[in-house]
């Protein structure tokens, strides 16, 4: 083959599909350590609560290879979402995920020994050896529960703590404990329809650098189905917008306080349109405010 031909052959094969170079995906750091993490991750409250019905069990899969292509990182789940780990623990073993991975998962109890108990079955449904993240749900016995977390993170079996919730109604005590304890993580409600967070919890947690989980950020599905029969406005191509999943999503995880959003979803479809919002063009201050402002008279 002549140089010629080379350089043309080897143009050809740069800019083919399959490698051209993809637009970045956005990370946020978690404040303790400075590891990035891929803005948008998963839940799998309901979505990943199903049988060994093969129909099922196949969509799911296709879900978290649609997760994993598109750059996802962090998987949220808790004992109290039924068959969720299990569920996602096997299918763990048949979705290449290498290095991609961030597992995150709570302890759900009253009773400090059944929760070392609950954690160590956690591990065995995911098959993991230690989790990225463990974090105590709801609040639950948190002050027994603390002082497990503490011990497995220094035995290695997880690296980063963290409490959550999802009730406003808990925020004065959440409020209390992250001013108390030096949580690695905090997991709350906060979305479009939920803003509740941010005159206290949201400066708090960048003051105390703590990580912060943004869960139910489509308002449980409600959001969407307001928004859905309206038309995006056109400036959401400024920030490379294609659908409202994606605007919802950039508007939360552009908060300089938020280090991931974890929409659910049961859909390849829709994980891949909330995947999108890792790319693109992000919103400034200015444009969350016009997108809250378009929203909120939606």
């Amino acid at each position: 083959m002549d140089r010629r031909s080379f350089v043309a052959a080897a143009s050809a094969l740069l800019t083919a599909p399959s490698l051209r170079a993809q637009p970045a995906t956005l990370t946020r750091a978690i404040p303790r350590t400075g590891e990035r993490l891929p803005a948008v991750g998963m839940g799998t409250w309901l979505t990943f609560d199903v049988g060994e019905a093969p129909a099922e069990r196949a969509q799911r899969r296709r879900v978290l290879e649609e997760f994993f292509a598109a750059g996802g990182g962090m998987i949220d789940s808790s004992p109290m979402y039924g068959r969720a780990e299990k569920v996602v623990g096997d299918l763990l073993q048949q979705v290449p995920h290498a290095g991609k991975l961030f597992s995150a998962t709570k302890v759900w109890t009253a009773f400090d020994r059944v929760g070392r108990a609950q954690m160590n079955d956690s591990l065995k449904l995911w098959g993991l050896a230690r989790f990225d993240l463990q974090q105590i749900h709801n609040l639950l016995n948190w002050r027994g529960h603390v002082k497990s977390l503490r011990e497995w993170k220094g035995e290695g079996r997880v690296r980063y703590i963290g409490v959550t919730t999802s009730h406003g109604r808990a925020h004065d005590e959440l409020e209390a404990i992250l001013r108390r304890e030096p949580f690695d993580f905090v997991q709350f409600t906060y979305s479009l329809a939920d803003r509740s967070v941010e005159q206290r919890l949201l400066p708090l947690a960048a003051e105390r650098g703590i990580a912060v989980i943004a869960n139910r950020p489509f308002d449980g599905g409600a959001l969407l189905d307001r928004l859905q029969h309206r038309k995006l406005p056109p400036w959401a191509r400024e920030i490379d917008c294609a659908n409202w999943a994606q605007l919802c999503l950039k508007w939360i995880v552009a908060h300089p306080a938020v280090t991931c959003a974890i929409p659910a979803t049961t859909n390849p479809a829709h994980m891949a349109e909330n995947m999108g919002a890792l790319r693109g063009r992000q919103p400034d201050a200015g444009m969350r405010r016009r997108m809250l402002e378009y929203v909120e008279r939606a």
